[in-house]
């Protein structure tokens, strides 16, 4: 069996009126750094900021009533957990989620707070899986499979058919790829309506499950990834079948093009997504010239990233692109020296955000210091301008540049 046209139609009539139909937007800056035309699919819009609801809830509407009597059970990273759990509750049925441990603790909470029982268990997806498969016997529940189900893979499909609605002309679709849910009924629909647009799936390099199914290869894992929500080691029976069927092949990206395109997210769109929810625009980054003057769908699939996760990620981001600058500073351990270098960094219009003053753990001599400033700065021309105006002071100024590199003034 597999999903069809139809399946995905029938799914779009019963979320109608019951999940957002989400914006579907051009973005110019975007377009201009990428070099392919971009379009936005704000699924981070959605109530519990990720696609995974329209799945959850058109499986669960289709349950009859022995099974909504005696409750569901999902297994989840976080979103389809949401989605699951706030649906469920809609509709008075009973449901338990099973998370692996380390699931964010966001994601953890606004699980609960929609009224699902939390288990933790595991050390990632595929042993909470298992976990859940023996509470889903002992307790007698309905799975709702967060990708490998006719209802499910219908239900992400209607994605495509709002894509399609409002851009009839999109040449191609990015999706991330996870278990292969999404791509599958994004990919049923589209190639229906559109035979000859292309899908193309994306992955992280720490877990390319996907592409070594299709390959035939054994992958190799990481042991995590930024984009937790697609870190799966087994694709669907029958998501991998449409995917070798219906998909035009799977691209891979690594951490930094993640947060980077996190980072441009948040910086151009003013819009928060999660590390799955960026592999799109991450794949554009990466891979150029495979989308280059194309009109390209983005599926910004969620938005549920840890805030100190965030931060972290603005604050590296600020790193790579010279706007937040560690320098070494060596003066005379006199009175006035501290005071002189500050306004000479002030006069090149730095702003100093921390100072460490070193006497101890360092081979100068003993009339000499070491003074370490992180700095805001405005690139990384004016990084070296600000090195420039300290050594021609006599303070020498040593930069830490970003990835161990030279003078990228």
């Amino acid at each position: 069996m597999t999903v069809t046209l139809e399946d995905v139609r029938r799914a779009a009539a019963t979320l109608d009126g019951h999940i957002a139909h989400t914006p579907f937007l051009p973005s110019r800056t975007l377009s201009e750094i990428t070099g392919a035309t971009v379009w936005l699919k704000f699924e981070n819009h959605q109530f519990t900021a990720s696609f995974k609801e329209r799945g959850a809830l058109n499986k669960l509407a289709a349950l009859d009533a022995r099974q909504r009597a005696a409750g569901v059970i999902a297994v989840s990273a976080g979103n389809h957990a949401q989605g699951v759990a706030y649906h469920a509750r809609r509709l008075g049925i009973p449901a338990i989620i099973v998370m692996p441990r380390f699931t964010p603790h966001v994601k953890v909470e606004h699980t609960r707070s929609h009224g699902a029982e939390v288990i933790l268990a595991g050390e990632n997806f595929d042993e909470a899986r298992d976990h859940a498969m023996q509470v889903m016997q002992a307790r007698g529940l309905t799975l709702v499979h967060p990708y490998d189900d006719e209802a499910v893979i219908a239900g992400q499909g209607t994605i495509a058919l709002e894509m399609l609605e409002q851009v009839p002309d999109l040449e191609m679709i990015v999706v991330p790829i996870g278990g292969g849910g999404m791509i599958s009924g994004i990919a049923t629909a589209a190639r229906a309506l559109r035979p000859d647009i292309s899908v193309v799936g994306a992955q992280t390099e720490r877990f390319p499950s996907m592409l070594c199914a299709l390959e035939g290869k054994a992958p190799v894992f990481g042991s995590a990834t930024l984009a937790d929500g697609i870190a799966v080691k087994q694709p669907g029976r029958l998501t991998l079948e449409i995917v070798r069927r219906l998909v035009d092949g799977v691209l891979l990206v690594d951490e930094g093009d993640i947060e980077a395109a996190i980072l441009l997210l948040l910086e151009i769109e003013k819009t928060v997504v999660e590390g799955a929810g960026a592999v799109g625009l991450a794949t554009l980054l990466r891979h150029p010239d495979r989308f280059a003057g194309r009109r390209v769908g983005l599926v910004l699939c969620g938005g549920n990233i840890d805030p100190l996760t965030l931060s972290d990620v603005i604050r590296r981001g600020m790193v790579r692109t010279g706007r937040l600058t560690r320098l070494r500073v060596r003066l005379r351990d006199v009175p006035g020296s501290l005071a002189r270098v500050s306004a000479a960094i002030a006069e090149a219009n730095a702003n100093v955000e921390e100072v460490h003053h070193q006497r101890a753990f360092t081979d100068l001599p003993l009339q000499d210091t070491e003074v370490e400033f992180v700095l805001e700065t405005r690139g990384f021309a004016h990084v070296r301008q600000v090195a420039d105006a300290l050594s021609a002071l006599g303070f020498p100024a040593v930069v830490d540049w970003p990835g161990g590199i030279g003078d990228r003034g």
